[in-house]
């Protein structure tokens, strides 16, 4: 992959940028409290993940803080546990409240020296407006599952910002890498497009690291580089594009 022929970077925002497991889990606290639970943030993360995809598939219109508000339901029905429409309804809009990973801001105003940045993101566009103000950048483009009709991993997302960067921004294909933490919404169907792709492993999976709040894939897709934080890919990258 030569660096100088990319222009344009796009971005997973959470889970890559945006550490959406603390969120996630932070979010969890006024269930878990008012329920006594003894429950781990491991346990309860593991199946956040498998109820949020499940949720994202069977309703792909479905607008983030709704899927978020239906997760967080079915996640007490599961558990056993007693909730309500306000408790459902706050995890549903906590998500302009998930913190930015420490490197964050600095990596991506690194980038921006060097390359057009532009966000992929399964949620909706205004809970990405809360998220992108801890980011310090202004993104060249933003795409989001509201505008697409459908969540990341499904096939409609990638040609979506493609067709998107082509037509509203002269962006072809050979002059993007995309950029993401999860394997699951992110690497796979990237490469299914022919992208390639940059891992940002910061559950350091290759480590024998926890999955976390992502979703598992059996079949592991092979990224064209890997790193386990933002800085350091952003500091390859700069260089690698002045080379």
């Amino acid at each position: 992959m030569d660096m100088r022929a990319i222009s344009t970077l796009t971005f997973d925002c959470y889970g890559t940028l945006i550490d959406w497991e603390s969120g996630i889990w932070d979010g969890l606290q006024p269930l878990l409290l008012a329920n006594g639970s003894q429950r781990t943030r491991h346990a309860s993360l593991e199946d956040f993940a498998k109820c949020e995809s499940a949720i994202q598939a069977e309703t792909p219109d479905m607008l983030y803080p709704e899927v978020l508000a239906k997760t967080h339901a079915r996640l007490a029905a599961q558990w056993g546990y007693e909730t309500d429409a306000t408790m459902d309804a706050r995890f549903g809009d906590f998500v302009p409240y998930w913190p930015a990973f420490p490197d964050s801001a600095d990596a991506l105003r690194q980038l921006a020296q060097s390359f057009k940045l532009v966000i992929l993101s399964n949620v909706d566009r205004q809970s990405f407006q809360g998220s992108n103000a801890r980011l310090g950048v202004r993104f060249d483009a933003i795409y989001t599952a509201e505008d697409v009709g459908s969540y990341k991993p499904n096939p409609a997302n990638f040609p979506h910002m493609l067709s998107g960067l082509a037509a509203d921004h002269q962006v072809s294909q050979n002059e993007i890498l995309h950029v993401a933490q999860s394997l699951f919404h992110d690497i796979k169907p990237a490469k299914a497009v022919g992208l390639p792709c940059a891992w940002i492993d910061r559950q350091k999976l290759e480590e024998g690291g926890s999955w976390g709040a992502t979703a598992m894939v059996g079949d592991v897709p092979q990224p064209d580089k890997r790193f386990t934080d933002l800085q350091s890919f952003a500091d390859w990258a700069c260089a690698a594009k002045q080379a």
